[in-house]
């Protein structure tokens, strides 16, 4: 039996639902009777009592604070509202400063799962720490270049609402040998939301293969996503 904690990452852009769907897991893991710590983001939590962003020589302590909340749990599930990654993504995007990635990716290779939110969600503004829509694409694909040059890997949540928690769960179901199967049994209990299986990353296979997007780099496969995903998305306009 497992006794060391079972740690899932969730990264990504900003405005990309992770605090949303962080709190969604953590509920979900809870319900079943397991022991579950969410770690918020120490950035936002830097932010609010500053009043500003930091500055470049400010990043490391707050990677360094926000990597002691995470691996400073020693038991039960920990679910990270980012990881010390995206500091040093912003680093190297705002500040042109590569220098966090080493020690980044090394703790990130400690996670079991590492989930990244796919950007087929709208943008919307939440205080100092989101400078626009546009820095969204290119913070994207920094993480993706970094988790794919350390070899990490990683799932592409997609999907609206209910559907993206859904595909979360899903995700994390497969993803981590450890995983109660009751949690099977909390899953199929989303009666409501089932019918939007075809709106998230799981879904668009039909169950015939664990992920279509097992390596998240494959063009292709994003593509034919998105693709289903907008004609979803139109279909439901013209009702």
């Amino acid at each position: 039996m497992r006794t060391e904690p079972i740690r899932i990452a969730l990264l990504g852009a900003e405005s990309t639902g992770k605090t949303s769907i962080c709190e969604g897991i953590s509920q979900a893991l809870r319900a079943q009777g397991l022991e579950v710590t969410a770690v918020p983001e120490t950035l936002r939590e830097w932010c609010d009592a500053h009043g500003r962003t930091p500055q470049a020589h400010e990043q490391a302590a707050i990677a360094q604070q926000h990597a002691e909340r995470i691996f400073s749990i020693s038991k039960g599930w920990v679910i990270a509202d980012t990881s010390p990654l995206m500091t040093a993504i912003y680093s190297d995007y705002i500040f042109q400063d590569k220098s966090l990635y080493a020690q980044a990716l090394q703790q990130q290779a400690q996670f079991d799962l590492t989930l990244v939110m796919g950007l087929d969600v709208a943008w919307v503004p939440d205080g100092l720490q989101r400078d626009g829509a546009h820095v969204r694409e290119p913070v994207d694909n920094l993480l993706r270049q970094a988790l794919q040059s350390a070899q990490l890997p990683f799932k592409v949540i997609y999907g609206k609402s209910d559907a993206r928690l859904y595909a979360a769960l899903m995700a994390i179901r497969e993803g981590v040998g450890e995983l109660s199967g009751d949690l099977g049994q909390h899953l199929s209990s989303y009666k409501a939301i089932q019918t939007q299986r075809d709106e998230s990353q799981y879904g668009l296979n039909k169950g015939k293969m664990a992920w279509r997007c097992d390596l998240c780099s494959d063009a292709e496969c994003e593509h034919k996503l998105f693709s289903d995903l907008l004609k979803s998305d139109q279909t439901q306009t013209n009702q």
